[in-house]
Order: C-alpha cells, then sequence, then structure tokens
C-alpha cells in the first residue's frame, strides 16, 4: 500500500490537533489579553514570522502557577501588588513599578503570597500563528539511563 505525501501530513496535522499537550498547574491565576499585532517594520526578517502580544495577569491572593516555560520572551511589568519569583535556588520579589525580563527557556514559577491581587503587564514575542497562553511545560528532564550512555 502506499501512502502519498499528502494522506501522510493529513494524519499527522490531524494528530496533532487533536491531541491535548499536559497544561501548567495554576490557581486563581488569570490572563486577558490586551493587544496583539504582527510584527512589521524595519527589522525584514522578523516581519509576518512573529507577532507582538500585550496582556493583563492578575494573581488573586494565594494565586500561583506551577513550573512553565514560555514559548517566547518577554518584559513584565508588575502594575500593583508584590510577586514571589521562583527560579531555580533563587527567590525574588517584584513589586509594583518593578520590571523583568523572561527569556521564556528557563523553568520558574510565581505565587502571590500577600492579602491584596497582583496584576502583571506582560509584553511578549510569540510565533505569528500561536495561540493561547505562552506557558507551557518545561522540557522533561533527561532519564537517568540517558544521562549514563555516553
Amino acid at each position: 500500500m502506499n501512502i502519498t505525501p499528502t494522506i501522510l501530513l493529513l494524519f499527522l496535522l490531524t494528530q496533532s490537533a487533536f491531541s491535548t499537550p499536559p497544561g501548567v498547574d495554576r490557581s486563581n491565576q488569570t490572563s486577558e489579553v490586551k493587544l496583539e499585532v504582527s510584527v512589521s517594520g524595519h527589522l525584514e526578517e522578523l516581519n509576518g514570522k512573529f507577532k507582538l502580544r500585550a496582556s493583563e495577569t492578575v494573581y488573586q491572593p494565594g494565586g500561583y502557577i506551577g513550573e512553565h516555560h514560555h514559548i517566547g520572551p518577554g518584559i513584565r511589568y508588575v502594575a500593583s501588588g508584590e510577586l514571589t519569583y521562583i527560579q531555580g535556588e533563587k527567590t525574588t520579589v517584584y513589586k509594583k513599578g518593578d520590571y523583568f525580563y523572561e527569556s521564556g527557556d528557563i523553568t520558574h514559577t510565581a505565587i502571590n503570597k500577600t492579602s491584596q491581587p497582583v496584576v502583571i503587564i506582560n509584553f511578549e514575542l510569540l510565533p505569528k500563528d500561536w495561540n493561547g497562553s505562552s506557558a507551557m511545560p518545561p522540557p522533561a528532564a533527561p532519564s537517568q539511563d540517558a544521562e549514563k550512555k555516553p
């Protein structure tokens, strides 16, 4: 039986469209996209390949997002409250008026340990066809067996 490349491609696309990747653990944290535009301008190598997104994320008291990465890099601005940000062994408390950068490829978590909501404004660079949250589970760690192989 001969499967044409088109049929094989359709099969693979269908499988990926209906498979649900594991999510990122979160509680009492919401995010709303405020602006999303396709990149255009003098940086021609980026034009039409990426988009810029501005979104507002609110962490209610006790709200958190578990370990995750982001599909692209971004700048964060703390509009109100205090956010405890954990990256590896380092914990930083970002306060109202602070900015910070996330490259997207480093595992981190965030939690609101206060009694007031935290509002974060996110500015992100994303692939042009990306939809939904930019947060994604971190890649699986290599198994111990894989580490032992030369």
